[in-house]
């Protein structure tokens, strides 16, 4: 049933990785329906909501995938990043080892998804200023050395949040756009989940 808003010409799948209680579902709650749930509690396997937005003139609809933290799920999680043509790769500001763990999850990543991945370094949590154990110029330098985007971003009041997803997806339209990938490519369409794996309302912190 033809519904304009339903309506668009690419679709892009991004996940959302990083160690447990780094924010990743506030962060996807925020871009995708404007809400924060302080009592948000870990995510079990995958979900994922979706998002279009309008980059140089096409309708993008961003299906982002919100993967669990936890050590025990990461065979599970490991099999969403193929078909995945952006990433936001998520730490606390206020947990040294969450940004410590940052490499290890970065090597995961590219060793899963497409070589020519958008990967975009996000600092969550910075409205915790008191708490800081990660300097921004040491995530920045990072990010420049891994050749990463970079924001800090705070889920709770909302700073950064649509910036990072729209520098991120404006950055796979480019790489898309120069590739010729073809509108609406099959391959990044929802791969056949039971509700226990998925649900498209994100729900955990």
């Amino acid at each position: 049933m033809g519904d304009e808003k339903d309506a668009y010409d690419y679709l892009f799948k991004i996940v959302l990785i990083g160690d447990s209680a780094v924010g990743k579902s506030n962060i996807l709650r925020r871009f995708t329906g404007n809400s924060f749930n302080p009592e948000s509690k870990s995510t079990i396997g995958v979900e994922f909501a979706t998002k279009t937005i309008t980059v140089e003139g096409k309708n993008v609809k961003a299906q982002i995938w919100d993967t669990a933290g936890q050590e025990r799920f990461r065979a599970i999680t490991s099999a969403y990043y193929r078909g995945a043509i952006g990433a936001l790769l998520v730490y606390d500001v206020t947990r040294l080892q969450s940004f410590e763990n940052i490499k290890k999850w970065l090597s995961e990543l590219r060793s899963y998804a497409d070589n020519d991945i958008v990967i975009t370094l996000v600092g969550n949590k910075r409205d915790l200023q008191n708490l800081r154990k990660v300097s921004r110029e040491e995530a920045e330098n990072f990010a420049k050395i891994e050749n990463l985007n970079f924001f800090e971003t705070s889920a709770l009041e909302d700073a950064n949040i649509e910036e990072a997803f729209q520098k991120t997806v404006r950055d796979i339209h480019t790489t898309a756009s120069t590739k010729h990938i073809e509108e609406r490519p099959n391959f990044l369409e929802s791969p056949s989940l039971t509700p226990s794996q998925a649900s498209k309302k994100p729900s955990c912190c």
